[in-house]
């Protein structure tokens, strides 16, 4: 660089300095030649003044001349790598002040050509990515540089197995500007069965275009960022085990378990088809050997089948037909039913009386409470009481005696019920009252003639 002097003194000229280059990061120099053309010793101050100022001196800052002499000050240009530093012109100012004569101040002035220079810092985040068909990643890029540059992206993977996406694709980044872009990385097929598969890739970050001005300087040559996608099975290893755990058992159940079961079931369908079933009495010692044994009633809730009590007997009723006229003649099977209906809070009877000249054996009686009715239910032979049952715990129940009860002439069959809380029939509406039936069945016979 060719130096320049500037003279200093009142009215003396003075020439600006030449035009300097400098490179961001390293060093330039230039020099101003101070002469005092005064008559007394004079005191010079040098600044740099303008944009280049913050990383620009002046060596020495300060200067004593005698009249006549001078002095070459030298100006040191140092501008950092840095964004805040731009590319092209930069205007450049030297202040030269005297002590004693300030007013004679003066700024030479000259322009800097700050050069060019790229720098790009790309991050990819994360660094391995798991998934079925496609992975998403994050590409950072900061322009490091001091001038604009539109930045590309370009992806490599030893095969063809990936796809890639990006988003935005050439981003257009300022000086000391960051973006942030998406990566989609896409295979072409699934893992069905089996272990993860890795695929790793690289992605390369430069400047776009085909300037030919546009270079990186050597410093800045970037490595590939290097990244992983994993691929993982859609089916894990683990459920192939669990399929062929349960694909053996059904095997072992269609060779061993199955014949033996429905062996087993066929045999248990021909006992039971082959199996007869016979009443076996309970007898408990009550008034002459003669009481009830329980059981369960099997019928529906319907009411049992038989004529109505207060109905007079028919003629098989009383024996007529086996023994008309006989005394102790063989009767016949006879029943008869007994319908009571109460109302909610009251108790009510219902009565069978046997025919005159006639005696009527009992052998069965099914109570049938098809409501659900809550309350009490006492059955009386004559003087006798046969048993008293809550309704509430049955909805048909049966007894039945190997001995028959005898009920002589004129005798009642005699049902009580309490009515405390009516039932819900089949229809699903709460009943107004309490509804029973009582069915007695037996032998009756014709005790005169």
């Amino acid at each position: 660089m060719t130096p320049s002097e500037a003279s200093s003194g009142p009215g003396a000229p003075g020439l600006d300095i030449p035009a300097v280059t400098v490179a961001p990061g390293d060093t330039a120099t230039t020099s101003v030649t101070v002469r005092n053309d005064s008559d007394i010793v004079e005191a010079y101050s040098l600044e740099v003044v303008g944009d280049c100022a913050p990383w620009s001196t002046a060596d020495p800052p300060r200067v004593s001349l005698y009249p006549g002499t001078s002095q070459t000050v030298t100006i040191r240009l140092e501008p950092p790598r840095s964004p805040e530093v731009r590319a092209g012109e930069t205007p450049l100012g030297v202040r030269v002040l005297p002590a004693e004569h300030p007013e004679a101040v003066r700024v030479l002035e000259t322009t800097v050509h700050v050069e060019e220079f790229r720098e790009l810092h790309t991050e990819l985040a994360p660094g391995r990515r798991r998934g079925w068909l496609r992975g998403r990643y994050r590409l950072a890029v900061r322009n490091r540089g001091n001038t604009p540059v539109r930045v590309g992206f370009t992806p490599g993977q030893p095969g063809e197995e990936l796809g890639f996406a990006f988003s935005p694709a050439e981003p257009e980044l300022q000086p000391g500007e960051s973006v942030e872009a998406g990566l989609k990385v896409r295979t072409g097929k699934p893992v069905w069965f089996g272990a993860p598969v890795v695929w790793p890739f690289t992605v390369e970050t430069a400047e776009a275009g085909d300037r030919e001005t546009a270079r990186e300087d050597a410093t800045a040559v970037r490595t590939p960022l290097e990244a992983e996608f994993v691929q993982i099975p859609v089916f894990p290893r683990w459920l192939l085990v669990v399929l062929a755990a349960l694909l053996a058992l059904l095997l072992a159940w269609f060779a061993l378990v199955r014949p033996v079961v429905r062996s087993a079931a066929q045999e248990a369908a021909e006992e039971a088809a082959a199996e007869v079933v016979q009443p076996r009495p309970t007898h408990v010692g009550e008034q002459g050997g003669q009481a009830p044994g329980t059981g369960t009633g099997g019928g529906s809730d319907a009411r049992p089948g038989g004529r109505d009590a207060q109905a007079p007997p028919g003629p098989g009723d009383d024996g007529s037909a086996a023994g008309d006229g006989v005394p102790g003649g063989a009767g016949r099977q006879s029943s008869a039913t007994i319908d009571l209906q109460t109302s909610a809070g009251e108790t009510r009877t219902g009565t069978y009386r046997v025919p005159a000249n006639s005696v009527f054996g009992v052998t069965d009686i099914v109570v049938a409470n098809f409501q659900g009715d809550e309350g009490v239910l006492t059955i009386t032979f004559g003087d006798r009481k046969i048993t008293t049952i809550a309704l509430e715990t049955f909805r048909n129940q049966d007894y039945h005696w190997v001995t028959p009860i005898e009920i002589p002439e004129n005798e009642t069959v005699t049902v009580e019920v309490t009515c405390e809380k009516p039932g819900t029939p089949a229809t699903g509406r709460r009943a107004r009252g309490c509804h029973e039936v009582l069915n007695v069945s037996g032998v009756l016979s014709r005790t005169t003639g």
